[in-house]
């Protein structure tokens, strides 16, 4: 199970730190009127909600959300005073059992849950961590014949079990077995997560042959897949799709050369061949015994189809602590200009899902409302390259890293630098790039619609590209008539470039070409300005200041309430005369 998020009012803080510490969960800070759409995000990302708030404002909160309770994740209500706690959705998915810890840590009284878990104090609907039910749809017959008095016998064995009543030819029966089985309502089947599927493949194999030879290789031995703790291979293969398509990406694990060959004692068919590519005798036996722990068996040898290789190890218990690790990911983030409302949907998600944020201490600052317990990579302005590198190096350890841009990840942010250093020194870290509303787009819409046509962005930096040819670029802007958004066009060492670049285009653009001057977008101390192009005055631009000035066609103007637009025509003027 994830780590729970936790919510709750300031004035339940004192509550919330004590079920933090209970359940290992994180308090998630949200801003003001956005509790309602981070309780959606936790929900999503598949995290327990553990809520010191109202039943009702979780119910409405989460109602368009709900799939099933057998796959929805834990919900749990805890009243304001921390007399109740009562689990509210996904009761088969470990709502019951986490509410119950919290009220035995907190001294409170738990209500609702199984009834076989109030009788015996099982939830056989909701089993321990480590263990599935096969046929949950059977629970309640079985549920209703426990209750009225039936005994029960029970092949396997497992010490959450020991309170049901037991007879050896008792009419009802529980199962604990990796074997395929089919259940009753009068006999249920638990699968212990006790297996590791090892998994190899030449580069490129199709994800069906490999799928297909796992699907065989289980069928071949009767076992189940809901017994499968995890798959696993060799490092080398991070970036194989085949592989990586397995399962979720915390249950596909990576190990080492090293670490698979210290297995070489347990295989059973080591190879030289396979020795000399790899630097091990063997990839999926020796990856399958790697995760499945010290005390597993092989099971079942190597098998093959033309391109991959697959075995399964078999664990004593439930593995509930995986080896290995997972493959490493780096999301490049662009979090729009700063107001959290302009943020994707997707950019909210990876924020959630990331271990670690990576980024200059004003963007961590930006996506502050949505910080949980995700650790923290600070650094300066101008450190782009060491960030870059410290965030591909944290994903090569099988983290989740959050690279954070403002505005959008592409758009003169790190997105082209880590892929220039990927180029440079390739890695098989997973690497996605989720775009951003960039400066330039919010400063148009906020003054109206001046990138209505053509346009065109230049930085003024000269830092990274020589002053010369960023002066021909905008004057091949100015040529062509774009509309042309500045960035970076003033700072505390380079105070003149974005003079030079305005006289420049006023040698191309009438005296009353509109300029929009937006200041600190998407933020308290936002400002937004519309000036005509002979009244622009450069002192009041900084670093925090994107300028935007018109083509020869964009037009400004002020609306009845006196508000100042500008705008760029698309050219319907000359459809509606026939010009």
């Amino acid at each position: 199970m994830r780590r729970p998020a936790i919510f709750a009012r300031a004035a339940s803080a004192p509550l919330a730190a004590r079920i933090a510490e209970a359940s290992g969960g994180d308090i998630v800070e949200h801003a003001d009127g956005a509790l309602i759409a981070s309780l959606q995000t936790a929900f999503r990302d598949e995290r327990p909600i553990i809520a010191i708030l109202p039943p009702p404002i979780l119910i409405r909160a989460l109602a368009s959300l709900l799939d099933s309770k057998f796959t929805d994740p834990p919900v749990v209500s805890v009243t304001s005073d921390g007399r109740f706690v009562i689990p509210l959705l996904g009761l088969n998915h470990g709502a019951v059992a986490l509410a119950a810890r919290i009220a035995e840590a907190i001294g409170a009284t738990r209500a609702g849950g199984a009834a076989t878990e109030a009788r015996f104090g099982i939830a056989l609907d909701d089993p321990p961590t480590g263990y599935r039910l096969a046929n949950p749809t059977d629970y309640k017959d079985f549920a209703v014949s426990l209750l009225a008095g039936e005994a029960v016998s029970i092949a396997g064995s497992a010490p959450w079990l020991v309170p049901l009543p037991k007879r050896p030819d008792a009419p009802l029966r529980i199962t604990l077995t990796e074997q395929t089985m089919e259940g009753s309502p009068a006999h249920l089947v638990f699968h212990p997560a006790t297996l590791a599927v090892g998994v190899g493949c030449e580069r490129g194999t199709s994800l069906r042959e490999v799928a297909d030879l796992v699907a065989q290789t289980l069928r071949g031995s009767n076992l189940s897949p809901a017994a499968i703790a995890c798959y696993a291979s060799i490092e080398l293969k991070e970036d194989e799709p085949a592989i990586a398509s397995l399962g979720d990406r915390d249950h596909v694990r990576f190990f080492t050369a090293e670490e698979l060959a210290e297995q070489s004692a347990r295989i059973a068919n080591p190879s030289a061949l396979v020795e000399r590519e790899t630097g091990t005798p063997s990839v999926a036996e020796a990856a399958a015994l790697a995760a499945a722990g010290a005390d597993a068996e092989l099971i079942v040898p190597k098998t093959k189809s033309r391109r991959a290789t697959c075995a399964i190890a078999r664990a004593r218990a439930p593995i509930l602590s995986l080896g290995g690790r997972p493959r490493g990911r780096l999301a490049v983030i662009g979090l729009g200009p700063g107001d959290p409302g302009m943020r994707t949907p997707a950019v909210q998600h990876a924020l959630a899902q990331a271990t670690d944020w990576v980024g200059y201490g004003l963007y961590l600052d930006l996506a502050a409302d949505q910080y949980i317990n995700q650790t923290l990579h600070n650094f300066a302005l101008g450190e782009e390259e060491a960030r870059v590198r410290h965030a591909i190096a944290l994903a090569k350890e099988g983290k989740h890293v959050a690279l954070l841009c403002s505005g959008d990840a592409g758009i003169y942010a790190m997105a082209a630098l880590v892929y220039e250093l990927l180029e440079l020194e390739p890695t098989r870290v997973e690497v996605e790039v989720l775009p951003g509303i960039s400066a330039f787009q919010a400063a148009a819409a906020k003054a109206g619609a001046m990138i209505g046509h053509d346009f065109c962005c230049i930085s003024l930096s000269d830092l990274l590209t020589p002053w010369p040819v960023i002066e021909k670029r905008i004057r091949a802007a100015a040529e062509g008539d774009f509309v042309v958004a500045f960035y970076n066009p003033r700072s505390a060492k380079r105070r003149d470039q974005i003079e030079r670049a305005m006289a420049i285009l006023s040698q191309y653009r009438p005296p009353d070409t509109p300029v929009v001057i937006a200041s600190n977008l998407g933020r308290k101390e936002e400002s937004v300005a519309i000036v005509p192009l002979s009244e622009f005055r450069a002192q009041i631009v900084d670093m925090m200041t994107l300028v935007m000035v018109g083509s020869s066609q964009s037009r400004a103007f002020r609306r009845g309430d006196g508000m100042a637009c500008a705008y760029t025509p698309r050219g319907y003027a000359a459809r509606r005369t026939g010009g």
